[in-house]
């Protein structure tokens, strides 16, 4: 991934976020038998980070992240474009995850692979005040952790608009 996008638009209680790394695998779930980005951004817990026994080498509990934006998402759009089977999926979520459309897929060239997920909040957005407040206070403290590292980097590019440097 050399590419990650972030806009928040306070007006319209939208967000997307886009990266360009290897994404998702565009093809039905052999078990569940329907696509593998629906199991992923449609259903709670598909994924095995689940089991409080096991030891973790990372962090969150996988299978809440996409699903509870969507739950908390008037309208919630993912789509992912995968190079490898020359596929497109776009899949629209809507009223709190409880509307769901049939997955569109089309054709995509191999060079392809990307992955935005647009939502529109039913809840109100800080806007870019506060992400700025956040960011100034985030590299004040120090880039120590990796998920401090990883918020920053989201903030640095947040609606294409740069940050003021720290002084």
């Amino acid at each position: 991934m050399d590419s990650l996008k972030v806009r928040i638009d306070p007006e319209a209680n939208a967000v997307s976020v886009y990266n360009n790394g290897d994404g998702v695998l565009v093809e039905i779930h052999q078990e569940e038998k329907v696509y593998v980005p629906e199991l992923i951004f449609g259903h709670l817990l598909t994924s095995s980070n689940h089991d409080d026994n096991v030891k973790k080498t990372t962090g969150g509990r996988n299978g809440y992240g996409a699903e509870l934006t969507n739950i908390f998402s008037t309208e919630f759009i993912i789509e992912i474009v995968d190079g490898r089977r020359l596929k497109k999926y776009k899949q629209v979520f809507s009223n709190n995850m409880g509307t769901k459309c049939e997955p569109v897929i089309t054709k995509c060239k191999a060079s392809e692979n990307w992955t935005k997920e647009c939502e529109k909040l039913g809840i109100a957005l800080p806007g870019l005040a506060l992400a700025q407040q956040l960011y100034v206070s985030l590299k004040a403290r120090g880039e120590g952790d990796l998920g401090t590292q990883a918020l920053i980097l989201v903030l640095e590019r947040l609606n294409n608009v740069s940050l003021p440097p720290l002084v």
